[in-house]
């Protein structure tokens, strides 16, 4: 047979014949199901698609490269992956219907899961996070020193995002087995490269951040498989990031609503005639590795396999299911208890050091827990809560994490993907803005999604009243509360937070702990020397009454206290301590015991949580009020600085005066 000119330079060294014959096979396999996709989606049978056409040489590559427990993190262009990895296509055909028999109940697209059978863990529609679970994966691998690499992928559009910034960066400190792929396909969506970044090659970063780095012909399989390889056996001896840039191109649009309108006519020639599976097949030829009967032999053989896997997705319904099937997979399953300490010693503890001792009897009875915050290691934390944590438990499980809450999130995650449990320290409950999206898009609905858990406790310093102006004195549970898949815990003395946090670490669910800053050395109490829980989901009555209910939390509730002595009220005061999921049993019996409440929170008013409790009560216990719910909350204000400013800020006294008004009713 003549030899048949390539635009691609093929270089198979030393890699088998069974090898090459392989790649073609995982080469054209996702070809042939995107070319019937395509079809599916012109008829209306599945809703979207996110064409790899062309891209397909860096899936495959990259998958067939490592071994086959080293987890993986595709993005929408990366079907090789999953095809590559073994997942049945009928399961790929029902997730792309909507069907109970895909990974996602339904509940998410396209490529929007994972499967920890195949050691792929999916995309959500936000680029970068990803990059950061993989990194935390990476540190599984090193900390339980599995010789293992985890690979993450991004698009040049996704390079642009902070958390590309944040996990390269954290990765490069700590040194983490980890391979970031970027796919540089020319456009993200419609903006060209040349709008996306300055330096010549995206690979170029990779000397700011101290790692190795390559650009490489992402159309060619065998340059992918090889580079790979390399780096994956060198990595796994000795742990440090990589950089990889895989130069190619998107030869449909975004998505196939978007088109390729914007596209020079002559950079499509360019790239059609660099085709991935065209240009490797005729390379096979050449060689004498592969037969024209042998190609239409597999061609015949994976269309069967394509029709067999939509004829099984076919015989599937569409999706149905109940509101209470649907919310009873929002948390992973697990059963919070109060357990009793076994030993009877109390010792006088302020909140600070009860949360301090709740962190370490933690870390004693799960060794797989790993602390992360700023400055938590040798300086023990800007309060000192895990001062001498290093000596007792080693820099490996007590990190000092740079500048970066979004990675250090999604790094927590990644340790829950390997089976640790994570704990992320906020230095200040403010800056949490900075990991928003990790926790309410990642951590918050991955079990929904594609059940699984993210064992992800993150602490919350938080709280007014101690001059500390608008960036470091927010009380913003709210933002949290709102979340479904979040718990939210906010206790309000020593014994609770001590009780609650260990709770915490049991529970398999992601949690975000509120400490109120302004208790840490204020309050003081005799608890329990021995570990115990709490359960989560369990208000308390801290006060008993009958003349008015006072629903609160948090610092609170110590107002509540002192106001209510001070006035001489036959108050009761319910400390609700867990503000999702909400304990509405116990709000129940007491607003039918005294028929009168006062909502009381620090939060400020409009959107507090004050308000969806007050609309709770009044569509649920309606006929048991003898008097309407009241509400007391901070200003609708940033937290001020000046103390005077901050004492009309704080609700105390409106919640006095809202007390002499639900009273006189």
């Amino acid at each position: 047979m003549p030899t048949t000119k390539s635009a691609i330079e093929y270089k198979k060294g030393k890699i088998s014949k069974k090898v090459l014959l392989d790649l073609y096979e995982k080469l054209l396999t996702p070809r042939m199901i995107e070319e019937k996709m395509l079809i599916l989606l012109r008829q209306g049978k599945i809703s979207k698609w996110f064409s790899g056409i062309g891209q397909e040489a860096i899936s495959v590559g990259a998958t067939a490269a490592l071994h086959d427990d080293e987890l993986m993190f595709p993005m929408h262009r990366n079907l090789g992956v999953f095809t590559s990895r073994g997942i049945p296509m009928h399961r790929l055909f029902c997730q792309w219907q909507g069907k109970m028999p895909g990974f996602t109940k339904g509940r998410d697209r396209s490529f929007h899961f994972g499967s920890m059978e195949h050691n792929i863990v999916g995309m959500i529609s936000h680029l970068g996070p990803q990059l950061s679970l993989a990194s935390g994966v990476a540190l599984a691998n090193k900390l339980g020193k599995e010789g293992k690499v985890a690979l993450a992928f991004t698009g040049d559009g996704g390079t642009s995002e902070g958390e590309f910034h944040e996990a390269l960066n954290t990765a490069a400190v700590w040194q983490l087995p980890v391979i970031f792929v970027i796919e540089n396909n020319g456009y993200g969506l419609s903006t060209p490269v040349n709008e996306q970044y300055r330096c010549e090659n995206l690979a170029d970063r990779g000397v700011g951040y101290g790692m190795r780095s390559y650009t490489i012909d992402g159309n060619n399989v065998l340059e992918v498989y090889s580079t790979i390889k390399k780096l994956a056996t060198e990595i796994r001896k000795k742990p440090e990031p990589i950089l990889l840039e895989c130069q190619t191109f998107r030869m449909r649009g975004h998505e196939e609503a978007s088109g390729t309108k914007y596209v020079p006519k002559k950079l499509m020639q360019k790239w059609a005639a660099k085709d991935p599976l065209t240009n490797y097949e005729n390379f096979l030829l050449d060689e004498g590795l592969l037969k024209e009967k042998e190609i239409e032999n597999l061609r015949a053989r994976i269309k069967k396999e394509i029709e067999d896997g939509l004829a099984e997705a076919a015989s599937h319904e569409v999706v149905t299911s109940t509101p209470d099937a649907e919310l009873a997979d929002i948390y992973a399953p697990h059963v919070s208890k109060t357990t009793a300490p076994k030993k009877k010693k109390k010792s006088e503890k302020r909140t600070i050091d009860a949360i301090s001792d709740g962190l370490r009897l933690a870390m004693e009875k799960h060794p797989n827990l790993v602390l992360m915050g700023q400055d938590i290691a040798e300086y023990g934390g800007v309060f000192k809560i895990t001062d001498g944590f290093v000596k007792a438990f080693g820099k490996g499980r007590v990190r000092n994490t740079p500048l970066c809450e979004s990675a250090i999130i999604g790094i927590g995650l990644g340790l829950s993907l390997k089976n640790y449990k994570a704990m992320v320290e906020m230095q200040f409950a403010d800056f949490v803005t900075c990991g928003f999206n990790q926790i309410v898009n990642y951590l918050a609905k991955l079990h929904y999604r594609w059940g699984e858990n993210a064992d992800v406790v993150i602490r919350m310093p938080a709280g007014g009243g101690v001059g500390a102006g608008p960036f470091h004195s927010q009380t913003n549970e709210a933002w949290f509360a709102h979340t479904p898949g979040l718990k939210v815990v906010y206790p309000s003395t020593p014994h609770d937070a001590k009780g609650l946090l260990l709770a915490s670490f049991e529970d398999p669910n992601p949690i975000l702990f509120f400490e109120h800053k302004g208790l840490y050395r204020s309050l003081t109490e005799k608890i329990p020397d021995d570990y115990y829980t709490i359960e989560i989901g369990k208000a308390k009555v801290v006060r008993e009454g009958s003349a008015v209910s006072i629903i609160t939390y948090g610092m609170a509730v110590h107002w509540a206290k002192e106001i209510v002595e001070e006035m001489r009220i036959d108050a009761e005061i319910l400390d609700l301590r867990t503000l999702l999921p909400m304990d509405y049993d116990a709000i129940e019996a007491t607003v039918k015991k005294t028929n009168r409440v006062i909502l009381l929170h620090e939060d400020t008013m409009f959107g507090g949580l004050g308000g969806e409790l007050s609309a709770h009560i009044s569509e649920h216990y309606f006929e048991h009020l003898d008097a309407p719910v009241l509400r007391a909350a901070s200003l609708d204000t940033p937290v001020p600085f000046a103390k005077t400013l901050e004492k009309d800020f704080l609700p105390k006294d409106r919640f006095r005066k809202q007390l002499e008004r639900i009273l006189e009713y």
